[in-house]
């Protein structure tokens, strides 16, 4: 072999492991990217779901259930409007509603039926940046859905607003709303990544998980109106937490700062928990 030769494959060998190196640095983001495009294929109903569940839940509400309602709702203390209630956990929901699918099918896919994941992990892209790029995706469109929930309530309910200097606050929701949906989707993407066959695991979490969660979590009514024997359901439930969050950013709700930062470090906890044991499931999965 000559020198030229020699000088030559060195190079190569240089340019293939910086190229190595690039997914190595940015392997979350290609991940991202890719579940984003996948998104494309039904993007009209990403659309269509994320504009029509806030016309239909409060409008409907605003024309039914709340014509019925002539008192305001009693808020801790504080009367409030009853469409202004329920639409910071409208939001929550609506949130949380995506995690349920993005992190149920699309994660069983990747595993057995498509087997995408597997083709990530033959490239330079490690398990956890296959695991993280999964959850920027799902977040991405989380953030799309509380957007256009958010725009609608503030174009449609604004009005009804009990105290305009919230204002400031009430955009708050919007990223709230997001770590909901992580806080509930990502221990789902964990349990999806530990089963190895659908046998309809997905439907029970919504029938005996998501809808419970969404009927007894304070969602309609405040949650002290309960028996203290279906008020747990709230206690442990994201939707709960981060729709108190969303309350006291909308229109002001006395929460306290304790229990403002509880609420919040319990969906962080949720949600980063998840992900720690959603890297180690993909890990071990995909190392088979």
């Amino acid at each position: 072999m000559t020198a030229d030769t020699a000088a030559g494959l060195d190079e190569l060998r240089a340019e293939a492991m910086a190229w190595g190196r690039k997914p190595r640095r940015h392997g979350t983001w290609y991940v991202t990217e890719h579940m984003v495009r996948a998104m494309r294929a039904y993007g009209w109903t990403i659309i269509v779901g994320a504009l029509g569940q806030p016309v239909l839940y409060l409008l409907g509400l605003a024309v039914g259930l709340s014509a019925l309602i002539d008192a305001p709702v009693d808020d801790g203390g504080r009367p409030v409007p009853y469409l202004v209630f329920v639409a910071p956990a409208l939001l929550m929901t609506a949130a949380i509603a995506v995690a349920s699918e993005e992190f149920t099918y699309p994660v069983m896919a990747g595993f057995k039926w498509r087997r995408y994941f597997f083709g990530f992990n033959a490239s330079p892209l490690s398990s956890p940046q296959i695991a993280g790029g999964v959850v920027a995706g799902a977040a991405a469109r989380m953030g799309v859905t509380v957007v256009l929930y958010f725009a609608f309530i503030v174009l449609f309910f604004g009005w009804l607003q009990p105290d305009a200097a919230r204002a400031a606050t009430a955009w708050l929701c919007m990223p709230v709303g997001v770590l909901a949906g992580l806080a509930f989707g990502v221990p789902l993407m964990a349990y999806a990544a530990s089963l190895e066959d659908d046998k309809g695991q997905f439907a029970l979490v919504q029938r005996f998980v998501f809808m419970p969660m969404f009927l007894f979590s304070g969602t309609f009514y405040p949650l002290a109106v309960l028996p203290v024997w279906l008020q747990w359901i709230g206690w442990v439930s994201p939707l709960w937490h981060a729709s108190e969050v969303g309350r006291w950013a909308l229109y002001g709700k006395d929460v306290g700062i304790g229990m403002l930062a509880a609420h919040l470090l319990y969906l962080l906890v949720l949600a980063v928990g998840g992900l720690v044991l959603a890297r180690r499931l993909f890990t071990r999965r995909l190392a088979r």
